[in-house]
């Protein structure tokens, strides 16, 4: 009985190893492509897969997004001012047989294809956009990869671009530019105020000039103000159309000293 077994034994050991070399278990988020002789047979997955040993051949790709950090790139923008601008892509196999049978390494052919794209892109545009546009620099890098990763097999789901780094001098400028720009702005509101003021100040005068029974009031209600503040003496000129408009008020054949004569009297 021992000397069956034993004869029996490489063959059961052959047969577990076979059988070994045969099974995969995938991951519901991988698939695997397959290769018979070399030749690309077809996706499996995911769950339990069986292959032919030393007859076909399986890669897995992973399907999940993936986060990509772009080094930093040395950009020069239009308007000839290098910047250091470092950029995170997010991106996803769509199409594991092309992941794999069209280009070498995805991963990295992806991450260079990045790096030139981000270049390219950002010096076309003047350094004001880069730091005003990031959501439409975004797009426009974005736009550019997913059509050339789209021959791999490659979803471009997202790009953003995490730093722009400028250079101490340009940052300087930088300052004073906004600086002079908040006094231009600051000028241009108050010559706006002026103006406002003068156009009011000019329609009161018209205003008034049109009614000479508005400007005596008005020259009241200033001695009035006045008269509240903590002044000793005021003097003022009497106009002779106040008089003449007080004398218009007082009835016929009064004078206007009758009425202060009384007040003396009684």
């Amino acid at each position: 009985m021992f000397f069956d077994f034993a004869f029996y034994l490489p063959f059961l050991v052959l047969a577990l190893v076979v059988l070994g070399a045969s099974i995969r278990i995938l991951r519901e988020y991988e698939r695997g492509v397959v290769f018979t002789l070399g030749r690309f047979t077809g996706v499996k997955g995911p769950g339990l897969i069986l292959l032919v040993p030393y007859i076909q051949q399986m890669v897995r790709v992973d399907l999940r997004v993936a986060v990509l950090d772009v080094p930093s790139q040395d950009v020069i923008s239009r308007d000839n001012v290098s910047v250091k601008v470092n950029a995170i892509i997010f991106y996803r196999v769509v199409e594991p047989a092309k992941a794999v049978v069209q280009v070498q390494n995805f991963h990295q052919a992806t991450s260079e294809l990045a790096q030139t794209t981000l270049r390219s892109v950002l010096g076309k545009h003047e350094l004001d956009e880069l730091l005003a546009e990031r959501d439409k620099m975004n797009a426009d890098i974005q736009e550019i990869l997913d059509q050339q990763t789209d021959a791999w097999g490659i979803k471009v789901a997202n790009v953003e671009i995490k730093h722009i780094d400028l250079g101490e001098g340009m940052v300087r400028v930088m300052a004073r530019q906004a600086e002079a720009e908040r006094e231009r702005r600051a000028k241009i509101i108050n010559a706006e105020g002026e103006e406002q003021a003068a156009r009011k100040l000019l329609e009161a005068a018209r205003i008034l000039g049109g009614a000479p029974e508005a400007m005596q009031l008005r020259y009241l209600s200033t001695l009035a103000t006045i008269g509240m503040q903590n002044s000793s003496t005021i003097v003022f000129p009497f106009p002779t159309e106040f008089a003449q408009w007080l004398s218009r008020l007082q009835p016929a054949g009064a004078r206007p000293g009758d009425q202060t004569n009384s007040t003396h009297s009684g």
